[in-house]
């Protein structure tokens, strides 16, 4: 359920970042497809390094979600998805100059 959750956030975020950078914007499906790339790997990398405590385990104790996994999948999905999609746009707008 929490690489749902940092899927969904990770678009969101690379949208986000794209309104908001718009010299990196790459349009609404491309922002979405790499924002949901970068909210995978996002949640991923930061649950390896244990921030947030579940940011990639997400169940608590009891064997359900609980509300400080969620924020934790959130954050992390969306804090990746903008990431990437700034890296990739940057990168694009670097290959178009040369």
């Amino acid at each position: 359920m929490d690489l749902i959750i940092q899927l969904i956030a990770g678009a969101i975020g690379g949208n986000a970042a794209g309104a908001v950078l718009k010299n990196l914007n790459m349009g609404p499906i491309l922002n979405s497809v790499v924002g949901i790339l970068g909210g995978g790997l996002g949640g991923q990398i930061l649950g390896m390094i244990g921030a947030g405590g579940m940011a990639a385990g997400g169940m608590a104790a009891g064997g359900g979600m609980d509300m400080t996994s969620i924020i934790a999948s959130l954050a992390s999905g969306g804090v990746g998805g903008g990431a990437l999609m700034a890296i990739v746009g940057a990168v694009k707008n670097m290959m178009a100059k040369s």
